[in-house]
């Protein structure tokens, strides 16, 4: 067998959870758990859910479940036991002391997936500092799994891998490590924060792209730049998985009458998001904080779609995005058999896949951000050329007629533009 193959022998995963009070998403938590494990390449063979008033906090589950677990696991030949929600350290200890067998819990797993897509400096920096933060306190109870289990099994965590070398070293230089990273970050933010200066200096509006996971955010940004006639260059990558995208991307909308306005899209966020990683990825989702415009776009195919859309909230308000207008974009309407393109107040039905209803979103985008437009007409002196090429360029032109005391404009621009250049401002 080949090394390649070897590397491809896949993690074989038993799911276990608490339904805690009878939490009415509790059976889409598991099935995204499932989801989850599976973006990793982990085969999911089995799963065991238990109803508790509150977790036991020795072991998350009762101490009656390790052996229904520890049966299944070596009946379903598994080779790793998988929890839906963050393990203290001292569960994740006796957990593989009592199941003899590697654990990993639900933080554990979005941080690997989020490690193995983070494509920027800044977002594999941002991962690095939530993965060292979140192992920081388990660092005795991964050294015993390790000693034991010799890191792990042959197809792939990539942060046992990577962990195994990071929990050689002694605490402090993690904890160097740590704040190192917030050092670079800071002067990361600090770049990202002059490059949003100039957009307020240049005033284009900022259009914001939010919403869960795979809700279909990457595919609308792409339509939008494929309509706006933007390059093949210019599209991000999309792909039916979660977190397919995890950098910021920002791109230049131009439209056919001389507006403008920047398109970025943010992380897709998920229940349950490891605390970490939220605080890690701050300074991204601050690119919605400073929009003038967000496009909360939801799977309306999802029958949990309104809890999808409650997690995006919260998450959005944890990190500071308040007040912000909003045009929320059901997307998947097809899937979903619902009427569509459909608009109603600020909410869109759509289906971006197929490219139907990106006419009326960007009506609605131009609604909302370009409403500070003043139509009127200006008398321009032959001599101030430079103006009438300025609004050549910036403003949408109904009309030019030469007069004998200069350039008659009837025109749309920017109120900003319009104040700048009042003096010319014909009755």
């Amino acid at each position: 067998m080949s090394m390649k193959e070897i590397e491809r022998i896949e993690e074989r995963g038993i799911l276990v959870g608490v339904n805690l009070k009878h939490d009415e998403h509790f059976t889409y938590s598991m099935e995204e758990l499932a989801n989850l494990a599976e973006a990793l390449d982990v085969e999911v063979v089995g799963s065991v859910t238990q109803n508790l008033e509150r977790v036991t906090p020795s072991h998350y589950v009762g101490t009656g479940k390790i052996e229904e677990i520890k049966a299944f696991y070596e009946e379903a030949d598994a080779n790793i036991v998988i929890f839906n929600d963050e393990l203290s350290p001292s569960q994740i200890r006796n957990l593989e002391r009592d199941l003899e067998c590697k654990v990993i819990d639900r933080t554990m797993l979005i941080l690997d997936i989020f490690s193995r897509r983070a494509k920027t400096k800044e977002a594999q920096m941002q991962v690095e500092l939530a993965q060292l933060q979140y192992m920081l306190p388990r660092l005795v109870g991964l050294h015993a799994s390790l000693s034991r289990q010799g890191g792990g099994t042959g197809g792939g965590f990539k942060n046992r891998g990577a962990g195994e070398t990071k929990l050689e070293l002694d605490r402090r230089k993690i904890e160097d490590q740590i704040a190192k990273l917030r050092r670079d970050l800071e002067h990361a933010k600090a770049q990202r924060e002059t490059q949003r200066k100039q957009r307020r200096k240049n005033a284009i509006p900022v259009v914001s792209i939010v919403g869960y996971t795979n809700a279909g955010k990457s595919t609308i940004m792409n339509q939008l730049l494929a309509k706006a006639g933007q390059h093949e260059e210019k599209q991000v990558f999309e792909k039916d998985m979660l977190f397919a995208t995890l950098d910021t991307s920002v791109r230049n909308i131009e439209l056919e009458d001389h507006k403008a306005f920047l398109l970025t899209d943010t992380v897709g966020f998920v229940s349950k998001l490891p605390h970490h990683l939220v605080k890690a990825f701050r300074s991204t989702l601050e690119e919605a904080r400073e929009a003038d415009l967000l496009l909360h776009v939801v799977d309306v195919s999802n029958e949990e779609y309104r809890f999808m859309m409650d997690v995006t909230n919260a998450t959005l308000k944890e990190v500071g995005v308040e007040e912000i207008p909003t045009i929320y974009v059901y997307n998947k309407s097809d899937l979903a058999g619902v009427e569509y393109p459909l608009m109603s107040g600020d909410n869109l039905w759509i289906a971006a896949k197929e490219g139907v209803g990106l006419d009326e979103l960007l009506t609605m985008i131009r609604k909302h951000i370009f409403a500070d437009y003043v139509t009127c007409k200006m008398l321009i002196p032959y001599d101030v050329g430079a103006v009438v090429s300025y609004l050549n360029e910036h403003a949408t032109i109904f009309s030019t007629d030469y007069e004998e005391q200069g350039t008659l404009l009837n025109l749309e621009l920017k109120e900003a533009d319009y104040r700048k250049y009042s003096q010319y401002v014909a009755e």
